[in-house]
């Protein structure tokens, strides 16, 4: 067959089991989990792999699960992703009781990716492919609950925060050449935007500790901890003028706990915060000036502070060859041009970023929804749009990469150059996990 006819296959398969996707995209959204606890969102993926006759490795890290499409004959591996976790977001109308609610898009991918799969298996055009495909469906891409996934690390179920990242640890992306996916965004009237690019950022979460009296009668006798954290965040808010405008740095500090009781002076006060921007130097670079001001709050009142840095995520690059591959499909299922945004600036993160930077990688936004990520007015309003038309564009660009002699991977490998080879990441990610204290 020549490729169209497979396109024209793998398209009838998806339109007329499009039912399927929506559903399995729905119960996802209606069991919204956390990083590191989606057990239910894994079940449903096991399922849905497993009715498609597919043998799935479940629990890949902690939760999650893989699984592979062989092809006719040998060549590379291409991955299709999709995240389980939700975010937090207590006064989203579909919240559930621990507030978590998928307001980041998370089920309309992994629907995507189920739909991609089943367009591959149920076409039965796998024989006419050189390469395998890998359906990923990864844990914990929201950097959230940190206390929790610091406890799955002490008890040696993880390394790493960012379910990616411990993905890559494991090698379970040794045998992958090249990985997309895609995430919902609120783009207006038009249907996807190719080639975004991101910060990255490195995780924070501080201690100031001080020395507890009587808030009242005493105060001269302790060490107020939250006058320190106060200062530490004004020193931060006073070195916004340093940061260069081209390197976006964000740094967006929360005081997780602010004291004990009213009437002592605070001597245990705990902060989370990120430090973005959007090359590793500049996240180095700020991160350290993010550390001094810390310490300098500390300093000034004569509190100790422990700082923990935790290894976040890498800024997203692009490879534009691969992605005019899915703006190619997007045209073949009739998207208009003037419906496709070329290139977008984000300055939050994704953990494909970390992918990127190994492996060639596409991560582009689709349409279907409204409303701002991570907030109450996020919803899914198109559902052609935001599972069928990606799961269709995902299945014909592997189909592109794998046809024949697999010629269009085969052409975007042989440019490649990774940023970095596995070791060289996770020494990376070595370098960054520390705990410092400091004595003011």
């Amino acid at each position: 067959m020549n490729i169209n006819e497979l396109k024209g296959k793998v398209v009838k398969a998806i339109e007329d089991n499009k039912a399927l996707v929506i559903k399995a995209g729905r119960e996802i959204y209606s069991t919204p989990e956390f990083g590191y606890k989606e057990f239910k969102s894994t079940g449903t993926v096991v399922k849905f792999l497993k009715e498609l006759g597919l043998e799935v490795e479940e629990n890949i890290a902690v939760t999650g699960c893989k699984a592979v499409l062989k092809g006719g004959k040998p060549g590379p591996m291409v991955a299709i992703l999709g995240e389980l976790d939700a975010i937090s977001c207590v006064t989203h109308k579909d919240a559930v009781e621990t507030g978590a609610v998928h307001a980041c898009g998370h089920n309309n991918q992994v629907g995507g990716m189920l739909g991609a799969a089943l367009g591959l298996v149920k076409s039965g055009i796998l024989s006419e492919l050189a390469g395998d495909v890998s359906v990923i469906a990864t844990p914990s891409e929201e950097f959230v609950e940190l206390d929790y996934r610091d406890k799955l690390r002490g008890e040696g179920k993880l390394t790493y925060f960012g379910g990616k990242q411990e993905l890559i640890k494991k090698g379970y992306f040794d045998d992958v050449d090249m990985a997309m996916m895609f995430h919902s965004s609120d783009i207006g009237d038009n249907d996807a935007l190719i080639g975004p690019v991101s910060n990255g950022f490195i995780g924070k979460k501080v201690r100031f500790i001080g020395k507890e009296s009587h808030a009242g009668s005493a105060p001269e006798d302790g060490i107020n901890a939250l006058n320190a954290a106060t200062l530490a965040m004004n020193n931060i808010h006073a070195q916004r003028e340093t940061f260069r405008d081209s390197d976006k740095v964000r740094v967006h500090p929360i005081i997780t706990k602010g004291g004990n009781i009213v009437n002592s002076v605070p001597d245990d006060v705990q902060m989370e915060s990120y430090v973005r921007a959007r090359t590793i130097k500049a996240m180095i670079d700020s991160n350290y000036k993010v550390d001094r001001a810390l310490k300098a709050g500390a300093m000034a009142v004569g509190a100790k502070v422990e700082i923990t840095s935790i290894p976040g995520y890498l800024p997203i690059l692009n490879y534009p060859e691969f992605d005019q591959l899915f703006k190619n499909n997007l045209l073949f299922l009739g998207i208009s041009e003037d419906k496709i945004i070329q290139g977008g600036d984000f300055t939050g993160s994704f953990d494909l970023g970390d992918v990127s930077h190994i492996i060639p990688t596409i991560h582009p936004m689709i349409g279907g929804v409204k409303g701002s990520l991570h907030t109450r007015d996020f919803e899914t309003i198109d559902e052609e749009k935001a599972y069928i038309m990606p799961a269709k564009a995902m299945a014909l660009t592997v189909v592109d990469l794998l046809y024949g002699d697999a010629a269009n991977a085969t052409a975007i490998l042989g440019n490649f150059k990774p940023a970095m080879t596995k070791e060289e990441y996770l020494k990376f990610l070595e370098s960054v996990d520390n705990v410092e204290i400091f004595e003011g």
